[in-house]
């Protein structure tokens, strides 16, 4: 998986990366048979291609460890919107960060709908984010309903959070852009303003 865009194998075999070789043998089953070509109910052949690649990286130890060692990675640069020199209040900015952790918690009860939480210091690593920006957006997610804290203090998407992710197109297509750098965009705002010439022959 060399980049964003690669398939998740765990999203597409439907289980959590903590997932054990049993787990992963006997939800393959279910799944390949309401997959295959030959099944005239649910059967689809794309679908069931994704999943047969999914299986056979992750039913390989040698594979699934080459896979995991780039699989956080991949996640932290699929997730990661936020930039320190971003403008704090920046409302695009915040509508993103705020889309995205309703798009990983969705994901993350998805692949594990028995362990569904993920600790503050986990979304700020995946999210690039600090504590202190995510928790107002933390509250304003609470407050409409969409997270709650579990017993043991973890976040999780509620019910109306994931009918949220779906009526926004869900997470697929979920493709946020890092947000840009003030710094970074004051810089080009003054090329531009200096020299248009050269700013239209780029």
């Amino acid at each position: 998986m060399s980049d964003t865009n690669s398939p998740d194998w765990y999203d597409i075999l439907q289980v959590s990366p903590r997932a054990g070789t049993d787990t992963i043998h006997a939800v393959f089953r279910v799944l390949a048979k309401r997959l295959h070509p030959d099944n005239p109910e649910s059967g689809d052949a794309e679908r069931f291609a994704f999943l047969m690649e999914a299986f056979r990286v992750l039913s390989d130890p040698e594979e699934r460890a080459r896979y995991d060692s780039r699989y956080e990675r991949v996640q932290q640069r699929r997730w990661r919107v936020y930039d320190q020199d971003s403008a704090t209040d920046d409302i695009v900015g915040d509508r993103h960060i705020r889309t995205a952790l309703l798009n990983l918690l969705y994901t993350v009860r998805r692949s594990d709908p028995d362990s569904p939480g993920i600790g503050m210091v986990h979304l700020e690593n995946l999210l690039g984010c600090p504590e202190q920006h995510l928790k107002f957006h933390i509250w304003y997610l609470r407050e409409n309903g969409w997270v709650y804290r579990l017993d043991n203090g973890l976040l999780a998407i509620t019910a109306a959070g994931v009918d949220r992710v779906l009526d926004e197109g869900g997470p697929a297509s979920h493709r946020l852009p890092q947000l840009e750098s003030a710094e970074r965009a004051r810089a080009r705002s003054r090329m531009a303003s200096n020299d248009v010439d050269s700013a239209d022959a780029a």
